[in-house]
């Protein structure tokens, strides 16, 4: 949210995430506010190097431009001391100098030459040959071209390169000689002071700009490089493009208003996957260790200040490895242990519930997309008056016409739900099998624990909290309006009630906060609905065979607005560039003049040969790729890298397994009679480079099991002192077998068999510290072959 923001007078906000000067993702409009309330949340990975994370708000204009109020801008290596903490944010001012981003390749070096009468003086040669990651101005590639200068305390040598016409990346390859010292029998009268210690003040200058034409040139950013730094040597390297000195600086920050963010930021330097191979063993082995809570995982999660810094790349490794299954059992059945009174089974935040919580959100995201979507999208979209509370009533309102409202949407969500088992995910029915014997077992004389123990996790931890959230879980593109949220709110309770089992009886109702939600549920104390739910719970947690999901209605995947190049399946009309909107489901790719028409083309999904990056070159347009099918290759371009990066996976993931997927493919586009990347000249001659994803894969989860290895190894690093910690006092208790010394050190620590608990202590310490020389030499090894401004 932000507060104080200017102009002073009511107006209507939103606000944008950008990567340097790409804009990622945007907010809605928070209408008539000093103070708007965004609380949105965005994940994503970043597929590109970047200098700064960005957050610009904006004054939304209907006839108008909109106009930049104010931005935080964060340091890409500052990210680090903002993550995991919510922050408040003084707004700066945006200014043009201090909007940059991308990074050109100089080589520089100094020369030294004899002249005719035998002196010697210095001469510096600057080769520019090309940039990389230029913004787009005014959405459209910019026309770049650089000055290159010798700046000291008194002279300003500029010299200019050819204007490049609409790239991003421009080629200039072009060189610059500049005289840096001269001999002192030098009799031509020279415009500046030559001196011998002039080139200790001496710096390259390369400034970047976009040529205007009829307007004036932007802008685009500048290095500095001090000509010292050479010390007659020669080197190239990329360095990033810089803000003005003078850029981003006002007295009248503190007018402009503030923005509080919460960030969460990882960078991972993931090493080879031999590397981790003793690691990932020692994890994977965890629910084969009695008891389970000596086991490397569990022992995560125990130094860990925060469980879900550790179970989110857990569940993953597991996931990946197929692992998870048998360790939540393990886990669950510890839980259970302390769990005295079955109407508490797995009410807690333990490590057993954070793990099924992550694995529904990994596993069951169509799941939810296909039994959800359209339900919230109507509720959303069309919102009808569900207030029922008395003191919440508007003027006019009719608590009896609400209350209807409320249950039409109430009986069709639930009716969704109860329908929905056939799509439900087979691994978590596995995991909800397990679940629901380790109750049963744990409480033998209650029979109704069994269905409990799903339910609790199914309706309170799954369903309930994606229909309060929708936005949270990729149901909606943005969070709702308070009124739809309020609606929302009450469905979601209702969803929790009318799915515990047991619950509707007369002691439940009475022991409501709110008497109109008494008043609410007597009208649903139907056999229908708690027959229902058991019927439900008993088909999501049994281990029978499931159909993949989705299979008699195709599941709505991703959808949104692109740019396509016209395919010239017509003789006539012109092969241009045109908005479309484009939706991906599990049958089939379609591309509509406009979000509600018909499709104009349509691609079934088992058509895809593959979908692969195009390069910039063919048609001087970034974040473009290509969809391989029977007919000719269609071309898209979308609005930023990371959109670019989601339909390229979001295709990938969906096509993986038809069988005719090709192995090789041309990155760059057939134009003028031969393949750009190839110069061949037959359109459907073979691919000249290997497809990126070219081998079946899991068309559910995309993994990286490495990667959850190297988060892994890193949190075992950062808690290395609890770890040693935890060594010591096992090492005390099997030596003593007396009372524990320093009990603050590891009271918290669940201890049951020191002995197995220091054995894996002990290994965990061994694997980290060789991941740490590993890790150490890679740094020296960078650290080495690094040159001055390189990235």
């Amino acid at each position: 949210d932000a507060k104080h923001l200017v102009p002073n007078k009511m107006r209507d906000f939103f606000c944008t995430i950008n990567l340097d000067q790409e804009e990622v993702f945007r907010t809605q409009v928070v209408e008539k506010s000093l103070s708007p309330y965004f609380g949105e949340e965005f994940y994503f990975e970043i597929p590109r190097t970047f200098q700064w994370l960005s957050f610009y708000i904006y004054d939304k204009s209907v006839l108008q431009k909109d106009m930049r109020i104010g931005k935080v801008s964060i340091k890409k290596e500052d990210l680090c001391n903002y993550t995991g903490k919510e922050n408040w944010f003084m707004l700066q001012p945006v200014d043009s100098n201090s909007e940059v981003q991308g990074k050109v390749h100089l080589e520089l070096k100094l020369n030294e030459l004899i002249t005719d009468n035998g002196s010697v003086c210095q001469q510096l040669v600057v080769h520019i040959k090309e940039c990389h990651g230029l913004p787009l101005i005014n959405g459209q590639n910019c026309d770049p071209y650089a000055t290159v200068s010798l700046v000291g305390p008194s002279r300003n040598d500029q010299k200019k390169t050819k204007v490049k016409k609409k790239t991003s990346n421009p080629q200039f390859n072009e060189t610059f000689y500049f005289e840096v010292t001269r001999s002192s029998s030098y009799t031509k009268k020279s415009q500046f002071q030559v001196e011998e210690e002039d080139i200790e003040k001496l710096e390259v200058r390369v400034d970047l700009w976009n040529n205007g034409n009829l307007v004036q040139d932007i802008f685009l950013g500048e290095i500095k490089v001090p000509v010292k730094v050479l010390r007659n040597d020669s080197f190239q390297a990329w360095y990033l493009l810089q803000p003005r000195e003078n850029g981003n600086k006002s007295s009248k920050t503190d007018d402009l208003g503030s923005l509080r963010l919460n960030i969460c930021y990882t960078e991972d330097c993931v090493l080879p996957s031999e590397y981790y191979t003793s690691l990932r063993n020692l994890l994977l082995k965890s629910s084969d260790v009695q008891p389970i809570s000596a086991s490397a995982a569990y022992i995560l999660s125990e130094v860990c200040r925060d469980k879900y810094d550790a179970v989110l790349p857990l569940v993953r490794l597991l996931l990946h490895h197929h692992k998870l299954v048998p360790f939540v059992a393990a886990v669950a059945e510890l839980d259970l242990k302390d769990t005295q009174e079955a109407n508490t089974i797995f009410r807690g935040n333990s490590l057993a519930t954070r793990c099924v919580d992550e694995m529904m959100k990994i596993v069951g995201k169509h799941y939810l997309k296909v039994t959800l979507k359209p339900v919230i999208d109507e509720i959303c979209e069309s919102p009808k008056p569900c207030e029922i509370d008395p003191i919440k009533l508007r003027e006019g309102d009719n608590v009896e016409i609400n209350m209807e409202n409320l249950r039409y949407y109430v009986d069709k969500v639930f009716r969704e739900i109860v329908r929905s088992s056939i799509s439900c995910p087979t691994l978590m029915c596995d995991v909800f099998y397990s679940l629901r014997h380790l109750a049963a077992k744990r409480f033998p004389n209650d029979p109704h624990v069994q269905y409990s123990a799903v339910s609790s996790f199914v309706f309170l931890r799954f369903f309930a909290v994606a229909v309060v959230s929708p936005h949270t879980f990729h149901l909606r593109p943005h969070h709702p309006d308070a009124q739809t949220s309020r609606t929302l709110t009450l469905i979601s309770k209702a969803i929790q009630t009318l799915g515990s089992w047991g619950s509707l009886t007369k002691s439940k109702l009475s022991s409501f906060k709110e008497t109109f939600m008494c008043e609410f549920f007597k009208t649903f104390q139907e056999e229908k609905f708690t027959e229902s739910v058991k019927k439900f719970l008993d088909d999501v947690s049994s281990t029978e065979s499931k159909e993949p999901s989705g299979l008699s209605e195709p599941v709505h995947l991703k959808e949104g607005e692109m740019y396509k190049r016209a395919q010239g399946r017509t003789r006539i009309g012109k092969k241009n560039f045109k908005k479309r909107w484009f939706c991906l489901t599990s049958r089939e790719f379609t591309y509509h003049k406009q979000q509600d028409k018909e499709p104009i083309f349509t691609i079934p999904i088992k058509n895809i040969l593959a979908v692969e990056k195009l390069d910039e070159s063919s048609f001087n347009k970034k974040n473009m790729f290509q969809v391989l099918h029977g007919e000719k290759p269609l071309y898209i371009q979308a609005n930023n890298c990371v959109e670019a990066s989601e339909w390229i996976e979001a295709l990938c993931r969906v096509t993986r397994c038809n069988q005719k997927r090709l192995s090789f493919y041309h990155p760059s586009a057939f134009l003028n009679g031969n393949w750009l990347c190839c110069k061949a000249t037959v359109e459907n001659t073979v691919g000249c480079a290997r497809c990126t994803a070219d081998v079946p894969a899991d068309t559910q989860i995309e993994i990286d099991g490495d990667r959850e290895a190297e988060r892994i190894y890193t949190l075992f690093t950062i808690n290395m002192s609890k770890l040693q910690k935890l060594e010591e006092a096992c090492g005390s208790i099997a030596v003593y077998q007396g009372p524990r010394k320093e009990p603050d050190d590891y009271s918290n620590f669940t201890i049951e068999d020191s002995v197995a608990t220091f054995h894996t202590l002990k290994q965990i310490i061994d694997v980290v510290g060789k991941l740490n020389e590993s890790h150490e030499k890679y740094r020296k090894k960078r650290s080495s072959s690094a040159k001055y401004g390189s990235e």
